[in-house]
């Protein structure tokens, strides 16, 4: 039986969705509202939307960086990030002034696409994802893959081993990383239909 998934209830956090989507794949997923109540979890998924700064002080207001920290780094529970929780695991970002929790050796970066191309900032809607490495996330062998994305800034990670698939938006950048037990995705899997499902399924059966 697959372990239920602590989703920690910051305020910058996007749920509702992920939830169902969890549910979708036959796994269990619970906000949880307080640091004190990770301990029992073995898997985690840090979900959010909106800036840099006010996702990173939504965790240390709330006391969630310490707790986080250990669950991820001493003891290697899986933990996801989707969109700005991704970005949260960097070291720091274009976007603001505080540092980021730095478990991934990457920094955030404003997508500037170049005068002309035509391509938009924030890069909304659906791209292919080329995957670079075998995973246990992403099936490397699944053909073309297309996730939704809504963002304005991406990841750029100093290790190129780190990077697990890329995407194109006037340049390609880490549409997801994994460091060990530490996962991170640009995209929203939970509205990106058979393949978030298909990445979240794995995810819950880690």
């Amino acid at each position: 039986m697959n372990e239920t998934i602590a989703i920690p209830g910051i305020p910058c956090g996007n749920f509702a969705s992920v939830l169902r989507m969890i549910q979708k794949c036959g796994g269990d997923a619970r906000i949880v509202s307080s640091p004190d109540g990770l301990a029992r979890y073995q898997k985690v998924i840090i979900a959010g939307v909106g800036a840099f700064d006010y996702g990173m002080a939504s965790l240390r207001h709330g006391g969630w960086t310490d707790v986080l920290g250990d669950l991820a780094l001493q003891r290697k529970v899986p933990v996801l990030g989707i969109c700005l929780g991704m970005q949260l695991m960097c070291s720091a970002s274009e976007e603001g002034g505080l540092p980021g929790l730095g478990w991934v050796d990457a920094e955030v970066r404003r997508l500037s696409p170049e005068p002309g191309s035509g391509l938009k900032v924030p890069h909304m809607g659906w791209n292919t994802v080329r995957v670079l490495r075998p995973n246990p996330l992403l099936d490397a062998d699944d053909g073309e893959q297309r996730f939704y994305f809504v963002h304005s800034y991406y990841v750029a990670c100093r290790r190129d081993d780190d990077v697990l698939a890329t995407a194109q938006h006037g340049k390609d950048f880490a549409a997801a990383f994994n460091r060990d037990n530490i996962y991170g995705v640009q995209f929203h899997p939970e509205k990106s239909h058979r393949f978030g499902m298909a990445l979240l399924r794995n995810f819950v059966n880690l």
